[in-house]
């Protein structure tokens, strides 16, 4: 596969098959992942692969704190306390284009908390994957570990895989760390589904817009 097709082929895909993925593709996208550069060679990422039991387990502990509204409590602020412009109008066009291609009308309250809901259990994917990081991690180390992210990802489109990066599952730290007995100093960053596309799902023909690198790019000659 070529580079510019698994970059336009990643999207954040939201509905899978009920199909396991292969352990030798999870490893191999690790593999070509840890290649991803960092700061004095750091290599800061630690995974956690989830699948089978542990999965169902976690996704039910996840989901049912969401729905008991337990309130959030990431290791690290992800998003702004305040939106300006232009962050704040793109903010909302995602999550209304998704529940216009889902048909979920704004009153519909019921249907728009379902739909969240799956974001806990990284939306049914046979995979989740979660990523944590030395509490002594600063700046510099989230930048190296986007780069690995993104590197995952890439390696599994080449895997003919489908993946979404998820904050939602990280939002319940504690919850994570004591189900997979990780220690609770570390800092949860992320987690990400994994699995093979269901073509046929709806939510999967959403695509978020992008702007043409004209609007954010200076060239100085």
């Amino acid at each position: 596969m070529q580079f510019e097709d698994a970059i336009l082929k990643r999207k954040s895909t939201r509905a899978f098959l009920d199909k396991p993925v292969e352990n030798e593709k999870i490893q191999r996208i690790l593999q070509l992942a840890c290649h991803a550069p960092s700061g004095v060679n750091t290599q800061p990422w630690q995974v956690a692969v989830v699948q089978g039991s542990h999965k169902k387990t976690l996704d039910k502990q996840l989901e049912q704190a969401f729905r008991a509204g337990e309130k959030s409590s990431l290791d690290y602020q992800y998003y702004p306390a305040q939106w300006k412009e232009p962050y704040k109008s793109r903010r909302k066009a995602c999550g209304l284009k998704m529940y216009s291609v889902l048909n979920i009308g704004r009153q519909d309250k019921q249907r728009q908390l379902d739909q969240w809901a799956a974001n806990y259990r990284a939306f049914d994917a046979p995979v989740a994957l979660f990523f944590f990081v030395d509490a002594m991690a600063e700046q510099g180390t989230f930048l190296d570990y986007g780069m690995f992210l993104q590197s995952i990802m890439l390696a599994a489109v080449d895997q003919g895989l489908a993946s979404c990066p998820q904050a939602a599952l990280a939002e319940y730290p504690h919850i994570v760390k004591e189900h997979l007995a990780y220690e609770q100093e570390l800092i949860l960053i992320c987690g990400m589904a994994l699995g093979y596309e269901d073509k046929n799902a709806v939510v999967n023909s959403y695509r978020t817009e992008r702007e043409d690198y004209t609007a954010f790019s200076r060239f100085f000659d």
